[in-house]
């Protein structure tokens, strides 16, 4: 894989694809950043992301997904994922910091666009005002979320709980303290310090969240 632009989120995703056992391509036009990198990551270049020509060197055509990670400065955002697209590869990625950002990286090549700012502003709200430990949500109005155990669940199986037919969510795991998590069965049993795992369409899973 290549990933374009080793600022914090550039770095972060080549670092753990990295971990995750992936061969990653790491370029960047600063001489720090690929220096900071070097003993990091797989490969390191120093090379300029808007020139066709550089990329071609790189033979960047030859991977299967390319990362542009660069935020800050949307002309070279914009160029790189042009060229890239230009090259042939077949699935690209691209970090966007406005819309119109990303509206436009997906007309000149980009197949998937990211808003990691905007995605963690919104998870952190979640998380402040529904009652929730962690959250995500999904383009198609689909959300998973943890969250404590309301009352209503304490001391009683999820059979007995019912949650989907009254709330419409289906609690795909659970996690006691202490313990590690696991996968929700009718006769699990819930207590009143337990965490569950729910999913379902975001606004009923954001009603059951505010349950206490």
């Amino acid at each position: 894989m290549v990933v374009i632009g080793l600022g914090r989120f550039g770095a972060a995703v080549a670092e753990s694809l990295v971990n995750l056992g992936q061969e990653v391509l790491a370029i960047d036009e600063d001489a720090e950043l690929v220096e900071r990198w070097a003993d990091e990551l797989t490969h390191v270049v120093q090379a300029d992301t808007t020139d066709d020509e550089a990329l071609r060197q790189l033979g960047v055509a030859h991977f299967d997904r390319a990362v542009v990670a660069i935020g800050s400065d949307i002309e070279a955002s914009v160029l790189t994922v042009l060229a890239l697209a230009e090259a042939g590869v077949p699935d690209i990625w691209a970090k966007a910091i406005t819309r119109k950002h990303g509206q436009i990286l997906e007309r000149v090549g980009a197949h998937h666009v990211v808003y990691p700012e905007r995605s963690m502003g919104e998870r952190v709200a979640h998380m402040l005002t529904g009652g929730m430990i962690d959250y995500i949500e999904f383009d198609d109005a689909f959300s998973i979320a943890r969250a404590h155990a309301p009352a209503e669940t304490w001391d009683k199986t999820l059979a007995e709980s019912a949650l989907r037919s009254r709330h419409g969510v289906t609690i795909v795991g659970t996690k006691r303290l202490g313990e590690d998590f696991t996968y929700a069965r009718p006769e699990t049993r819930v207590e009143r310090h337990d965490q569950l795992i729910v999913s379902g369409p975001t606004d009923k899973v954001e009603r059951f969240c505010t349950l206490r």
